[in-house]
């Protein structure tokens, strides 16, 4: 070994442990400003509904205050690679969900990041299914029965989604081929205009999540049909599930969860997931989760990284079975 190559191997080390020791203390000081929490999503929306209470706790779990930043458009992609893009220091996060990490890769020919190299997972918040819902006025009562009325008419009914590549507009897709039946699409920017388009009578059906629809649903204000799980839901007693309306594969359970961008070091990382799991598992969270629908659902790093890969995989396969593109 020359005399220059062990110079170099020295100072490499050297340069490890000072990241090292850098990271260590950032993280005894973390945070020490406002932080950032982004939904890609309009407000109001399912991962709205979770990321403003969730930053509320954050705020007195840190010390500092959680801000949540809506950055929506092109299924939750534009808010994603906002955070991708931004510092890994831990005063950026996001609040992600389904669409623009395990679907989107998928649907779109070319993404402005990498769900799997540019994030780094925190923690897991909530889980739900879907639920299909119909106007109140449409004289339809079960799933049976709009797969029929469909059939027979299809140019009468529409089906909203939230976006092209949308966690409901997928949820139809499932629907579409476990029925065969060609559907109709009307593409809102959001879930919360489509469901206003279904009030209205302007839309006759759409997959909804079920943190914006329990609500309208008990309230009778929309009528719901079937709940894309193989269990009913406790938010929704009466609603049967996919296996009781006779569609057991449109089974759909999105999540929310808290990434950081690739690059956050580790100890920032623990910090926030032991915050977020001591925010999330209070019972007044868990109470107010249980409203809106949503399971507290938390976990490690590690293993939200494994759902995210899970579910990436498995929605990929169907994705290019059945040739769906959100371009």
């Amino acid at each position: 070994m020359t005399i220059a190559t062990r110079i170099v191997r020295v100072l490499l080390a050297v340069g490890a442990v000072t990241v090292a020791a850098t990271a260590a203390v950032r993280a005894q000081t973390y945070p020490d400003r406002a932080i950032q929490l982004v939904v890609p999503f309009p407000p109001g929306g399912p991962a709205d509904i979770v990321a403003r209470p969730l930053a509320e706790g954050l705020s007195r779990a840190l010390g500092q205050p959680v801000v949540v930043l809506n950055k929506s458009g092109a299924s939750g992609t534009i808010g994603a690679a906002f955070v991708a893009k931004a510092q890994p220091d831990g005063y950026t996060l996001l609040m992600g969900t389904s669409n623009e990490l395990t679907m989107s890769p998928g649907l779109f020919d070319q993404l402005p990041y990498d769900p799997s190299r540019d994030f780094v997972p925190v923690s897991t918040t909530v889980l739900f299914p879907n639920v299909l819902v119909v106007g109140k006025d449409l004289p339809i009562h079960a799933a049976n029965d709009l797969v029929a009325a469909t059939r027979a008419h299809p140019e009468r009914f529409n089906y909203g989604t939230s976006g092209s590549g949308s966690t409901n507009h997928l949820t139809a897709e499932l629907y579409r081929t476990a029925t065969g039946l060609q559907l109709n699409y009307v593409s809102y920017r959001g879930g919360a205009a489509a469901m206003t388009d279904l009030m209205g009578g302007r839309i006759q059906a759409m997959f909804a999540t079920m943190p914006s629809a329990a609500a309208l649903i008990n309230s009778g204000a929309i009528r719901a049909l079937m709940v894309t799980d193989t269990k009913r839901w406790s938010a929704i007693p009466d609603v049967p599930d996919a296996a009781e309306a006779g569609f057991p594969q449109v089974k759909v359970i999105s999540f929310n969860g808290v990434l950081a961008p690739a690059g956050t070091p580790r100890p920032i990382i623990d910090k926030l997931n032991a915050a977020v799991l001591k925010v999330m598992n209070t019972p007044d969270m868990k109470a107010q989760m249980a409203i809106s629908a949503g399971e507290v659902s938390t976990s490690t790093p590690e293993a939200f990284a494994q759902i995210l890969k899970s579910d990436f995989e498995s929605w990929l396969a169907f994705i290019k079975a059945n040739g769906i593109h959100a371009n």
